[in-house]
């Protein structure tokens, strides 16, 4: 089988890289180990957390914030196996949607698990154990990332539980305990603690969201905390044994200090993600990693080994479905002869817990420690008229300016649909707006996104409604 490109992995990155190359004219392979097409983020990641996120919200709107609305039910009962066939089909439709844009692309899909052989080879060997070879001019290598493991502690996807498991629990646990402060651990602790769980969140450092505004991250905390969900930062967990049903787990401070035990019924360690190298053969390809793990490109998306490529999570930068999907066009583009690009500086993050987290660009802190002279501009959503009449009145919009050009450096939201408001700020940025540029657009009002507009406001002048 000879090829023009060769993809290993049909993530984000992958198939959007297959399918961009095919686009423009070349023929096309991807190589996917798993019976289905998509990767972690359709089959065990975005996209099935997202349906549980929606549902379990749903449920909880019904059961504590209808009454508010003047919606008169009876307490909603969870039919956890509906709810879990919803999430499911959710899945089905978006790797079937896969599948069906490669056939009418007509690319590839070469079913077994990828090895590379040297400059333009891949062996993939089937579930049958059989091998063939892949021939290829160009090899891109997207094949993701995985769950990070914690020391000691070993999961079983019954009781401790990565974030696959966590999207498969067939009844609620009374006590989940999430090892981990960041985005998965948040998400998937907010889901359960909708349905019904005692959730505490155990996390090494002194704040949750490493990484995300300081301020915002605050915010949520204290959000969260009032919905219900417990914290123990700068904590570590060393030890999760059986003990009768439950599990005992022992906690003891980052810095050192007497250890507590908590009883737990599922333990979810969501200490971050590493990226998929295992098995690819890339040693013995002479293809170089960095002193992270991850496999070395330069500017272009080159490994050091003619002829292959790598993006995504095997790469440096966050690890983000649309990050990759990025680099997989610009990555195509390349081998195409064009001159692909991806712009770091305004790749939006989102948190999909309610409400939403959404950030892009630089923090606040970021600014301080690189000395660069900026102002902040910030917009509560109690103010904002449609978010009142939604009963969605907690967070806030900050919009960060370079003091002396004006130029947007930084938004960062909590608040209802964060992640969708978070857009338009990306879009200023990648134009290299101001500000003003963002105070003087139109809104319509009443929406949400006026908020966006007031804390531009605040940033360039003042805000009017506030």
């Amino acid at each position: 089988m000879s090829y023009d490109l060769a993809v290993i992995g049909s993530g984000p990155g992958g198939y959007v890289c297959a399918i961009r190359a095919a686009q423009l004219g070349l023929k096309v392979a991807v190589i996917e180990k798993d019976a289905t097409l998509g990767g972690t983020c359709l089959n065990v990641g975005c996209i099935p957390s997202k349906a549980l996120l929606h549902t379990s919200e749903m449920f909880e709107v019904a059961g504590h914030k209808f009454a508010d609305f003047g919606i008169k039910v009876t307490k909603p009962k969870l039919d956890l196996p509906a709810m879990m066939a919803h999430k499911q089909s959710v899945v089905d439709s978006n790797t079937s949607g896969v599948e069906f844009l490669f056939k009418k692309n007509k690319i590839d899909a070469v079913r077994g698990t990828g090895k590379i052989a040297g400059p333009g080879k891949v062996e993939v060997t089937g579930d049958d154990g059989v091998t063939a070879t892949v021939e290829a001019k160009a090899i891109v290598i997207a094949s993701g990332s995985e769950s990070t493991p914690l020391p000691g502690i070993d999961i079983d996807e019954k009781r401790i539980v990565s974030s696959t498991g966590a999207l498969e629990l067939p009844s609620v646990p009374k006590r989940l305990l999430v090892v981990g402060a960041g985005v998965i651990g948040l998400e998937l602790g907010s889901v359960w603690r909708r349905l019904g769980s005692e959730v505490t969140v155990v996390e090494f450092l002194d704040r949750i969201l490493p990484g995300i505004d300081g301020d915002t991250a605050r915010q949520a905390q204290r959000i969260f905390g009032k919905q219900g969900i417990g914290f123990k930062l700068g904590s570590k967990v060393t030890a999760a044994k059986p003990s009768g049903k439950a599990l005992k787990v022992t906690i003891e401070p980052a810095a050192g200090g007497d250890s507590e035990t908590l009883a737990a019924d599922i333990v979810l360690v969501s200490i971050g993600r590493r990226p998929y190298t295992g098995g690819l053969g890339l040693a013995e390809a002479g293809i170089a990693m960095d002193d992270r793990g991850r496999v070395a490109v330069d500017a272009h998306y080159r490994t050091s080994v003619e002829g292959i490529y790598a993006l995504g999570d095997v790469i440096h930068g966050p690890m983000l479905a649309h990050k990759a999907e990025d680099e997989g066009g610009a990555v195509a583009e390349i081998i195409a002869g064009q001159a692909g690009h991806v712009n770091y500086g305004v790749i939006p993050n989102v948190v999909y817990t309610a409400p939403e987290i959404a950030s892009v660009g630089r923090t606040e802190e970021e600014l301080k420690a690189d000395g660069v002279d900026y102002r902040a501009g910030k917009y509560p959503f109690s103010a904002n008229a449609r978010a009142r009449a939604l009963l969605e009145k907690d967070g806030f919009v900050k919009v960060l300016a370079e003091a002396k050009t004006d130029r947007v450096l930084g938004v960062h939201i909590v608040g209802p649909y964060a992640g969708e408001l978070i857009a338009e700020a990306s879009v200023l940025m990648e134009f290299a707006g101001s500000a003003e540029d963002l105070a003087r657009t139109c809104h319509a009002h009443p929406t949400l996104s006026e908020a966006v507009k007031e804390a531009a406001l605040a940033a360039w002048f003042k805000p009017i409604h506030m």
